[in-house]
């Protein structure tokens, strides 16, 4: 059988952490996923070999496993390879040329689940074959408003119209399940696909942590003499005291009103004061400004 470079597959070293193998991944699943690639047999088997790779490396104990083979040899991506020197008898545990859950062979002999008798490193076994097709995972974008309010979101896959539920104040990062959008395999369940949110703040709108910053127009006067002005938010309205006096730059804090953490508890919503001049002043006003400006002389 063929020996897999995973870490060659991935395009990482072999002593990459974690967020790197991650990001490797996440790059080239976004290049390769069949809905970006429609038709495409080459990018699907792409797919599913950097998947199988990422299966492998993102998982400790997998990843040790696999560290463990190669030690056994100066193996390269494709060289032939011996399970048996591993104690293990291939014949029992090949597909018949297709891995079930469309794994490779390499894959299902070492590190698919459901091995009877023991481990592969501690001695012969027998593997079952996944009767399960393989989890994919994607990306979703998710607006600042639509975070905050949560609800449904159509998305498309495999050119399918599918409603998904977001959960109000999902986090950056956070995986969002549908059951069953993964691989399908004939005779078995079909697997899952995880979207991977990024939390994206519209313009406007800076987003740290749990907290929300936005920046509101405030003209001369306003500043001098404070005022309230009414603010369109997100998902609402806003009425907002400037203070007397305040200057450009400053921020007015309202606890209580940004986004929510991990715990579900909002953080704050600053706003960044920027004065501006008015685009066309009236006679009155013209020779107002005329005048303070030559009483500054």
């Amino acid at each position: 059988m063929q020996y897999k470079d995973y870490y060659k597959i991935l395009g990482v070293e072999k002593n990459a952490q974690e967020a790197e193998i991650k990001k490797a991944y996440r790059k080239l699943a976004k290049k390769y996923h069949p809905d970006a690639n429609p038709n495409s047999k080459a990018s699907e088997e792409k797919f599913k070999e950097i998947s199988e790779a990422y299966e492998v490396l993102s998982d400790k104990e997998k990843r040790r496993k696999y560290d463990d083979i190669g030690k056994g040899g100066n193996y390269g991506d494709g060289a032939s390879f011996d399970p048996g020197q591993f104690g293990f008898d291939f014949s029992k545990a090949s597909s018949g040329g297709r891995s079930a859950g469309g794994f490779s062979d390499f894959f299902n002999m070492f590190f698919s689940d459901g091995f009877d008798g023991q481990d592969i490193f501690g001695g012969r076994s027998t593997a079952k074959m996944p009767s399960r097709g393989r989890h994919y995972e994607s990306e979703i974008d998710i607006g600042l408003a639509e975070g905050l309010s949560g609800g449904e979101k159509a998305v498309l896959l495999d050119g399918k119209r599918v409603n998904i539920r977001i959960p109000k104040g999902i986090q950056d990062g956070a995986r969002i399940k549908l059951r069953g959008q993964g691989e399908k395999i004939q005779g078995g369940t079909p697997g899952d696909l995880y979207l991977r949110i990024n939390l994206k703040p519209e313009k406007g709108y800076v987003l740290d942590g749990a907290d929300i910053e936005r920046k509101v127009d405030v003209y001369p006067w306003e500043a001098y003499f404070g005022a309230e002005k009414n603010i369109r938010m997100l998902n609402s309205s806003i009425k907002l005291q400037i203070p007397k006096g305040v200057r450009g730059g400053g921020r007015i804090k309202i606890p209580g009103e940004g986004y929510y953490n991990a715990k579900g508890k909002r953080g704050n919503l600053f706003f960044r004061i920027n004065i501006v001049n008015p685009a066309k002043l009236d006679d009155e006003a013209e020779k107002l400004y005329k005048k303070m400006l030559e009483d500054e002389k």
